[in-house]
């Protein structure tokens, strides 16, 4: 071909992207420091395994592309990312024809051998799957414009991109088979081993020699050329996920899902008016960053987050985008010398009335939600309304389906622990349970002393008053406090009694886990809170070895509430507190499993069970519940269509919202009842207290609350159990190893 052109093409083609790359990589590193990689933390041989496995598996594999009703779009994708893979080595041999007509990688692709004609047939088969895969995205923003998606010309433009590469591939082998038959005196014939190709070429076999020059150089060109262009502006476009998905997902955080950040010496931070969370842009550490450059812009976070289904400011989506945006638009201040006024270089900013241009996305975001601003400012209010980081509920749903493995939770959480520990500002909602939590140690506000009111009657034995137990109960504020939750406490203890389980309770001890503060960003009431449960557990030696305990390492601590579940196994550890912790359906299976309850008496009817965000997406706890109530005879067990399980839309009372006001009249509760009662279900079942009351207010909201059930598994359990026959002795040998690990 032409090695001056090809030369000139791969350098200057390289040349802008190291350019570019060094900006971007300085844009990585431009905020607070990140001590996940450093020597200190280095991972170990099992770290680096999780995490090239994690590659494989999500990157590589992309295994949340094509899952529930995604599917469609997902298996384009896949056909897309598998055809560039295959197709690499193609353009390397593209790129090498540049400067040799002949070359074929050293033999490894020439055509007439096993390995050559196989590659080629792969090549080939891929390249069509590209253009079927084009051809559905192209449907989505042409014809179907799904809404989901960033609807724009880049799009377009890259699909374009993709299509005619593919199709200049096709042109180069066409051509070039029809000229070599000519020169060879025969004519084109099909060959399985090029079957696109060959049949072009038939189709080119009377074009002039002329021509089939001209169709092979541009196929080639065009080609060899588009991967290079394409290279470079993917750091300027949402493909830019293309290069960073891959190491995003290597350094993803492996700490468990329900554990937020820790603030070390928060005290003292607080005593030095060192800022708390995140502030600026500067507060974002590289990995937030690497998030940031990764989001493909799918809008599957936002499709399935309940503020946004619900119209609140809250999108995932546009949230990254603002912040990613921001970035961008804030770079000469960020990387530069400080702060830099607005000015013709940097046209974006506040007007001469103090109003910043909002963002501009398509479909637009919330309006009055996100906006621009070239200044290295504090994020909210300038760059995000204070109503989107206080609308979210925590829920996880816009994480569990991210196909890249960003994280947002943890981002809105730190947001919020700048609002509200460096600058005093929440929902006015919020100060009663605050200082309740801090009081009293329950976010009502009531009396310490009346903490065990609940198990009146019930001769629950109590730690402090000298108790020997093998399981501690751990009541929560919710069970201890509100009446409704009040029965399940009771139903749960008098399991554990017919089953003779030697348990007992803290009774006034038990101060409220913290997890309404910390998510809420009060993250010292927290750490306060936490440091006082932790000292009186391991005072009482949940967190030695016991071997009075058959089946765990430690005494299990057994709760009914999946926030004080996930704070206590996930949360708990970064303060010196380590435990086994059991959600209750899991221990009340293993009870059923073991022979020490069995359900009989039937309890009829038609039975929805809804997921708990912080039981569900955040811990993986699915089976337990749905067991146990298909044991239950009369039980006919129903499933929401499609929003079940990891799909399942959050009761709305998650991140503190169970103590503020929803930002409008559309109601999260109201639609998860709604989808609940759709079922045509005549029970509501739930293994959560802050989902019960919940659903009960949509209950209420819909004047369902005569005709339809609300029970907790537990209670659901209860009404099945005949509390008048004991188990047999031998099934009472050994306490039973929870069915969830």
């Amino acid at each position: 071909m032409q090695p001056i052109v090809m030369t000139l093409a791969l350098v200057a083609a390289a040349g802008f992207f190291a350019w570019t790359a060094n900006r971007r990589w300085a844009q990585l590193f431009s905020g607070a420091a990140e001590p996940r990689f450093t020597l200190a933390t280095a991972p170990t041989l099992g770290e680096l395994f999780e995490r090239v496995k994690d590659v494989v598996v999500y990157a590589l594999g992309q295994k949340r592309m094509p899952q529930g009703r995604y599917r469609i779009a997902g298996l384009a994708h896949m056909a897309i990312f598998a055809g560039f893979s295959v197709l690499t080595l193609n353009t390397i041999v593209l790129w090498g024809r540049g400067f040799d007509p002949h070359f074929d990688l050293f033999g490894l692709v020439a055509r007439g051998t096993l390995v050559g004609d196989g590659y080629s047939l792969a090549k080939e088969l891929f390249a069509a799957a590209v253009l079927l895969g084009c051809a559905v995205f192209v449907y989505y923003r042409v014809v179907a414009r799904n809404q989901r998606m960033t609807l724009g010309v880049e799009g377009l433009i890259i699909l374009g991109i993709i299509a005619t590469m593919m199709l200049a591939d096709f042109l180069y082998v066409g051509a070039e088979t029809a000229r070599a038959a000519r020169i060879a005196g025969v004519a084109p014939s099909f060959r399985l081993f090029e079957p696109i190709s060959s049949l072009l070429a038939i189709a080119l076999g009377k074009v002039s020699n002329g021509w089939l020059r001209g169709l092979e150089h541009g196929g080639f060109w065009w080609h060899s050329g588009m991967v290079l262009f394409f290279g470079n502006l993917l750091p300027y476009s949402k493909h830019f996920h293309i290069i960073t998905s891959f190491p995003n997902t290597f350094t993803r955080n492996l700490t468990p899902r329900g554990q937020l950040p820790f603030v070390a010496d928060i005290e003292g931070k607080i005593e030095r008016e060192e800022p708390i969370g995140i502030r600026s842009a500067r507060d974002l550490t590289w990995k937030d960053n690497l998030d940031l450059y990764t989001c493909t812009e799918c809008g599957r976070c936002s499709d399935n987050c309940p503020a946004y289904i619900t119209d609140k400011k809250l999108s995932p989506k546009h949230l990254l985008l603002a912040l990613r945006d921001h970035l961008y638009d804030a770079e000469k201040a960020l990387i530069g010398a400080g702060d830099v006024p607005v000015s013709l270089d940097h046209p974006i900013g506040p007007d001469a009335n103090g109003v910043r241009p909002p963002l501009n996305t398509t479909p637009p975001a919330p309006a009055g939600g996100y906006f621009r601003d070239s200044h290295d400012i504090e994020l909210v209010p300038n760059i995000v309304h204070p109503d989107v980081i206080w609308a979210c509920t925590t829920c996880r749903a816009c994480e569990e389906h991210c196909p890249v493995m960003i994280t947002y939770v943890d981002k809105i959480v730190q947001m919020r622990r700048d609002q509200v520990m460096s600058k005093n500002e929440f929902p006015p909602q919020l100060e009663k349970p605050f200082r309740g939590m801090e009081t009293n140690g329950n976010p009502w506000n009531l009396s310490r002393m009346s903490r065990a009111d609940w198990a009146q009657g019930l001769d629950v034995p109590v730690v402090g008053e000298g108790a020997v137990f093998d399981v501690l109960y751990w009541v929560g504020c919710a069970a201890s406090y509100d009446d409704r939750a009040k029965k399940v406490a009771r139903a749960t203890a008098q399991l554990l009694q017919h089953a003779g389980v030697k348990f007992a309770i803290l009774a006034t001890e038990e101060n409220c886990t913290g997890d309404p503060a910390r998510r809420a960003g009060n993250e010292y009431l927290f750490q306060m809170l936490a440091q006082g449960n932790v000292e009186t557990l391991n005072g009482y030696g949940l967190d030695a070895p016991a071997s009075t305990s058959p089946g765990y390492h430690k005494k299990p601590i057994v709760t009914a509430c999946p926030h004080c579940f996930n704070t206590l196994l996930n949360e708990y550890p970064q303060l010196g507190g380590k435990y086994e912790v059991v959600h209750h359906t899991d221990f009340l299976n293993g009870l059923i499993a073991r022979g020490l309850l069995v359900p009989e008496k039937p309890v009829a009817g038609r039975v929805v069970y809804h997921d708990s965000c912080y039981l569900g997406r955040y811990n993986d706890v699915y089976d337990s519940p749905r067991e146990i109530l298909a044991k239950i005879p009369g039980v006919e067990l129903v499933e929401v269509p499609y929003w079940n399980k990891n799909k399942g839309l959050c009761c709305g009372a998650g991140g503190a919202q169970m103590f503020m006001e929803e930002q409008n009249e559309h109601r999260v509760n109201k639609k998860r009842t709604l989808q609940l009662l759709d079922t045509g279900a005549t029970t509501l079942s739930s293994g959560c207290p802050f989902c019960m009351t919940m659903l009960s207010d949509g209950l209420k909201a819909e004047d369902k609350e005569e005709e339809i059930k609300q029970l907790d598994v537990a209670e659901m359990l209860a009404l099945s159990v005949d509390f008048t026959k004991k188990p047999s002795p031998a099934a009472r040998l050994a306490l039973p190893v929870p069915t969830h690990a």
